[in-house]
């Protein structure tokens, strides 16, 4: 059984703008085990940064307590926290060659130069940039920098690293090539890790567990998978990828499923999500009232108009080809536009504007969620 590395409890933090006290972060709860990779992911201003700034120590906490490895830091110095932090804009010294760049961080802690060279020469070849030690910042291209900026807090071993966006000043395909080799390096050096972003894709391919916030509270905590497959919010589902939301009246309710109204005619039965957040002693789905139906774009079949149940009768509002998949707008008969992606394959029928389809919900890959 993993170590917990990081626990969280009740963490707030309240900032005082003018006469009015803003929670930032409102008693965030999270318990990290070693090794694990968890991603801080949401809008802008929604308290991830500062939540790692806690972490880090340059916040302290309004409330609540951090303990890192069962010991209580809430209120302990940063530079006695043992935490690496990887900022945005990579702070590197551009006055400084990559060595001392890398090596400064050793120096202040006072080793001596025979033990540090063969440290900075060691995260500097973990990050692929041997024989760099000699180049100045200006001299690195961007994702070069980043790796710098890696290889100084890896040479540091710290308990625990902290990463604060460091992708968002690269383009988007070093990007791509960056977020998969920081993941490489954190498992192979089994360091645990905190990472914040906005963007869901690099927070899908990348985190053990992604921790979705909202307005400075935890909408929801769990694997990839389980965020995108059972979102515990509209907000959750909404921000997660592609979400079509169809509130749907509830005609009856079963153990884990509801059955709703198909506009035009007819029923469909799904899963019936029942979130935690929600419980506060309220139903949450009732016959006659309304309930979210949540279905992905690539989880909607579109197909011929006919009269078989648990049809749901649209009209093409837009059909783009584009390569590997049909993009479809449409309009279902209570006026909700809903998307569809729907693979390509040659010989197959596609719909232009205007014409009248049938649409057919996965229920597997359906749900719904109390409006």
């Amino acid at each position: 059984m993993k170590k917990s590395a990081l626990e969280l409890r009740d963490v707030t933090k309240v900032f005082q703008k003018g006469r009015e006290n803003v929670r930032a972060v409102d008693t965030v709860n999270l318990i990290v085990e070693e090794g694990e990779l968890v991603t801080f992911l949401g809008p802008s201003g929604c308290g991830k940064t500062t939540t790692l700034r806690m972490v880090a120590g340059f916040e302290l906490p309004s409330s609540g307590s951090i303990t890192v490895k069962g010991q209580d830091i809430t209120n302990t110095p940063v530079n006695k926290r043992e935490i690496g932090f990887v900022f945005q804009n990579y702070a590197l010294f551009p006055h400084m060659s990559v060595y001392n760049n890398v090596a400064y961080g050793l120096k202040a802690r006072g080793e001596k130069e025979s033990e540090i060279r063969p440290k900075v020469i060691s995260a500097l070849q973990l990050v692929g940039l041997e024989n760099t030690e000699n180049r100045y910042p200006s001299q690195l291209s961007g994702g070069e920098q980043q790796r710098v900026a890696l290889a100084r807090v890896i040479v540091m071993e710290p308990t625990l690293l902290l990463m604060d966006e460091p992708l968002s000043n690269l383009d988007a395909k070093l990007r791509l090539h960056m977020r998969t080799e920081i993941r490489k390096l954190q498992k192979k050096l089994g360091i645990t890790c905190l990472y914040v972003t906005h963007d869901q894709s690099e927070a899908l391919t990348m985190a053990d567990r992604i921790v979705v916030m909202n307005k400075g509270k935890v909408e929801q905590i769990g694997t990839p998978f389980e965020i995108y497959s059972n979102p515990q919010s509209l907000f959750v589902a909404d921000f997660i990828g592609q979400a079509n939301i169809i509130s749907l009246e509830v005609a009856t309710i079963g153990e884990d499923t509801l059955t709703s109204l198909i506009p035009g005619g007819g029923s469909y039965t799904a899963r019936a999500l029942h979130p935690d957040t929600y419980q506060n002693g309220a139903e949450l789905y009732q016959v006659g009232k309304s309930a979210s139906l949540i279905i992905r774009p690539e989880s909607i079949l579109v197909e011929d108009p006919n009269t078989e149940a648990g049809r749901f009768p649209a009209e093409v509002q837009s059909s783009i080809f584009v390569g590997s998949h049909i993009e479809y707008e449409l309009l279902l008969q209570n006026k909700v536009m809903v998307k569809a992606s729907v693979p390509f394959a040659t010989g197959m029928q596609i719909f232009a504007e205007g014409a009248s389809v049938s649409l057919c919900f996965d229920p597997s890959n359906a749900a719904f969620l109390p409006s």
